[in-house]
């Protein structure tokens, strides 16, 4: 059984239209059970994500992520442009990251999503002893700065 998503992901999540939320909490289930021991690292910027990763660094060691919407969800692969593409479903034309975009449900139990997964999760370094947990964190907000005199 996956672990229930955090509460903070949940407040994070409200703003957001409930079929994006959906679509958010189904994927993530789906990330888990492939990685049941990888770490979510949730954030909340410009837009709310979760990063898996093997050693709480989802950024330097991340797998893939999950990126909410205004109308669906990305999963996105850390090191997408090297995972084959048989399907030819990976977008966008970064260095490294590439993504399949989520529209509904049945995007998600699509065959191919849980092989692209597998695949990611074997590119991901792993330290020797990993442990499953839950990371946070807020990107900064861009307030005034005062100036000193």
């Amino acid at each position: 059984m996956v672990k229930p998503p955090d509460r903070v992901l949940l407040g994070y999540m409200a703003p957001y239209d409930p079929h994006v939320t959906r679509l958010l909490l189904a994927l993530r289930e789906t990330v888990l059970e492939e990685a049941p021991e990888s770490v979510e690292s949730i954030s909340k910027g410009y837009a709310v994500a979760i990063g898996f990763s093997f050693t709480g660094k989802p950024l330097k060691d991340g797998f893939c992520h999950i990126v909410a919407c205004s109308s669906h969800v990305n999963l996105g692969f850390n090191r997408g442009a090297l995972l084959p593409d048989p399907n030819g479903v990976l977008s966008g034309t970064g260095k490294l990251i590439r993504h399949i975009t989520i529209r509904n449900e049945s995007d998600i139990e699509r065959p191919f999503v849980r092989r692209y997964l597998q695949a990611a999760i074997e590119q991901a370094p792993r330290p020797p002893r990993a442990t499953p947990g839950l990371a946070l964190s807020t990107a900064p907000g861009r307030g005034r700065r005062s100036k000193r005199r």
